[in-house]
């Protein structure tokens, strides 16, 4: 029997300034930053981790953050546009706030749902559409209440050098339904409330050069370490070539690339981010792994310093 995945746990991209970057997610969108912390392979740099009040899988967007670093290309072998949810009756309350803070933004239609298009500071492209699916984020930030606030991820497109293959390990690797297709989309589903549909473009969107306003990987959800080691193997089997187990402190993660050159990820959902400090300040002091807590006098003096601040 397929083994069934749960969607999305996080996607994880390239900005610039951090600054601009918390400005625009917890300021503008009106997520929580429910992590700060350093890139484990680069602890020079940032790693934000930015999501609901509780910082539940599925709501998680993670940055890295590099300032006056090469600009990238949105193209094939990426996720092209990250999805995000919204109660029904919202979408309004959020082209008036894009106008407020003069964000231009686009509408299309898709497989029958209405989506709001922009771009976040640093050029990654983002949507918002509406659906009942998901609970209410009762995160407050600004003018934005939990009738209105992003509940998390409505899930993704990726962009395939080889489509055909990416559909295959979507539905017959990794258990998602294909629900539709329409004009150049086809239509996964998972079995989550929330981060659950990923759309994969069938035609090409041009070469790809990873930077700023990119991608860096989509990471699917896990229960636990026995459920990521059953799914490392199951992908590995289909021909994948699969790194160890990383423990990265909020999760457990493997990483492999698929035949149509994105990045992919299989993160646990525990521990989670309040392990290491309460729910209650999730997000407001830097947090460092075991083996970089030596060096915190050198990196939070070397880190350029932000602030979450209220911009209504």
């Amino acid at each position: 029997m397929t083994k069934k995945s749960m969607g999305i746990h996080h996607i994880t991209a390239i900005v610039g300034h951090p600054q601009e970057n918390v400005d625009f997610y917890a300021g503008v969108l009106g997520l929580r930053l429910v992590k700060k912390t350093v890139n484990f392979d680069d602890p020079g740099t940032y790693h934000l981790y930015f999501g609901n009040g509780n910082g539940a899988p599925g709501t998680i967007i993670t940055f890295f953050t590099w300032a006056n670093a090469r600009q990238g290309t949105i193209g094939d072998g990426q996720v092209g546009v990250t999805s995000y949810v919204v109660p029904v009756g919202a979408m309004t309350f959020w082209e008036n706030r894009l106008e407020k803070f003069k964000i231009a933004f686009s509408r299309s239609n898709r497989f029958g749902e209405t989506y709001v298009s922009f771009d976040d500071p640093h050029g990654l492209r983002i949507e918002i559409v509406e659906r009942e699916d998901g609970v209410k984020n009762e995160w407050m930030v600004g003018e934005i209440t939990a009738d209105v606030a992003i509940k998390g991820f409505g899930g993704a497109t990726l962009l395939s050098t080889q489509p055909e293959k990416t559909a295959h390990l979507l539905e017959q690797v990794m258990g998602l339904e294909k629900i539709g297709e329409e004009g150049e989309y086809i239509r996964f589903r998972s079995t989550a409330d929330i981060g659950n549909v990923v759309d994969l473009k069938t035609t090409s969107s041009g070469r790809a050069q990873m930077g700023v306003g990119t991608v860096h990987h989509i990471a699917w959800r896990a229960e636990d370490d026995a459920d990521q080691l059953d799914w490392k193997s199951l992908v590995e089997e289909n021909g994948y070539g699969v790194t160890p187990v990383k423990d990265r402190n909020y999760f457990n993660a493997i990483y492999f690339r698929e035949h149509g050159n994105i990045l992919f990820e299989i993160a646990t959902d525990a521990p989670g981010f309040a392990h290491d400090e309460s729910v209650e300040t999730m997000g407001e002091n830097l947090m460092l792994p075991t083996q970089y807590e030596h060096s915190r006098e050198q990196l939070e003096s070397s880190l350029i310093p932000f602030e979450v601040r209220e911009i209504d």
